[in-house]
């Protein structure tokens, strides 16, 4: 739309055919997306938002490289659509620390060897520190099972589970 010099008139806003805006609240801050109903959560983190911590892996749920959390709840983002997030708090991989202070389960999977190539961890890490929240079975076995969503191609199942086992005890410990 183009206005003579001696008018003044505001632009609308337009939105692409086929999308529609959507607020997404993630890790503490608003995003605002023009996107198409289809987006997954996991594109829209990645592609649109600039998160790449979180990672695509098999885009159908059954990796959970992807693994995100919800209102404090482990999901697969690439099985979720960002439009039906709105309103959810959103945390990744890169919310988890606060600053340079790395969170509990980063340490632990630090100090443990729970990554060997690195392309699983953000998804392990997010779902270890569900798994603590929504009150699994924390014996080595309960973790495996609680885990089992999460795969790792190089095997560092062992580290995993003595990080998550050392969380654990450390927040019971602590109170």
């Amino acid at each position: 739309m183009q206005t003579s010099p001696k008018t003044s008139t505001a632009v609308a806003k337009t939105l692409e055919p086929g999308s529609i805006d959507v607020t997404l609240r993630i890790n503490g801050k608003s995003h605002t997306l023009q996107i198409e109903p289809r987006v997954t959560l996991l594109d829209a983190l990645r592609e649109r938002i600039g998160l790449t911590g979180t990672k695509k892996g098999c885009d159908r749920g059954q990796c959970g490289a992807c693994t995100v959390l919800v209102d404090g709840r482990r999901i697969n983002s690439c099985l979720t659509l960002a439009v039906m997030q709105e309103g959810a708090e959103i945390t990744t991989i890169e919310g988890l620390a606060r600053g340079d202070e790395l969170h509990p389960m980063q340490a632990a999977f630090i100090k443990h060897d729970g990554f060997q190539c690195g392309y699983c961890t953000p998804g392990q890490i997010v779902s270890a520190v569900g798994l603590l929240a929504e009150g699994c079975p924390t014996s080595d076995e309960g973790i495996r099972e609680c885990m089992s969503g999460n795969l790792c191609r190089c095997g560092a199942y062992p580290g995993i589970v003595a990080a998550v086992r050392e969380v654990h005890q450390t927040q019971t410990s602590n109170g």
